[in-house]
C-alpha cells in the first residue's frame, strides 16, 4: 500500500497498525505542533482542540490526528517515523501523561489553531478564544 493511502486508512480506522496506538498518535502530535513551546498549556492546548474536534466530528482522537491536512506534522505521511522522532523527544512522557490525563480548558472549547506567522482562510471566521504562546485557539 502506497504511503498516502496507508495514511488515508488508518486515519479513516480502515486498516489497524497494532505498533501504534491512539495514545501515541496523539502525544506525537502534541510533541511535534508544540513540543518546542513552554508556554503554560502549550501541548494541553493542542491535545483540548483534538478532542473537542474527535466529539464534534464523532471520530476517534487517532482519526483525527491523521486525517488529511488537519495537523501540518502529519502532511508528509511519513508515520513511524514521525513517531519515532516524537519518542526520542524529551518531552515525549509529558505529552503522553497528559493524553491519559484529565481533561483541561486552556482554550475555552476551541477545535482550531495555528501559528502566529500564519494566517489562514478560515480564521476570520470563527471566534478566537485565546492565545497560548505562538499558537492562536479559535471555536
Amino acid at each position: 500500500m502506497k504511503t498516502k493511502q496507508l495514511l488515508f486508512a488508518l486515519a479513516m480506522g480502515l486498516v489497524s497498525n497494532l505498533s501504534v496506538n491512539a495514545s501515541e498518535i496523539v502525544a506525537a502530535t502534541l510533541i511535534l505542533e508544540a513540543g518546542g513551546e513552554y508556554s503554560t498549556g502549550s501541548m494541553e492546548a493542542v491535545n483540548e482542540v483534538i478532542r473537542n474536534r474527535a466529539a464534534k466530528r464523532k471520530l476517534t482522537t487517532r482519526q483525527v490526528c491523521l486525517q488529511r491536512k488537519q495537523f501540518s506534522c502529519w502532511n508528509s505521511g511519513r508515520i513511524e517515523q514521525l513517531l519515532a522522532k516524537a519518542k526520542r523527544h524529551p518531552r515525549f512522557s509529558e505529552a503522553m501523561a497528559i493524553v491519559k490525563g484529565s481533561d483541561t480548558n486552556y482554550t475555552g472549547g476551541a477545535d482550531h489553531y495555528h501559528a502566529d506567522y500564519c494566517n489562514p482562510y478560515w480564521a476570520s471566521s470563527l471566534k478566537k478564544t485565546c492565545t497560548i504562546g505562538k499558537h492562536l485557539f479559535y471555536k
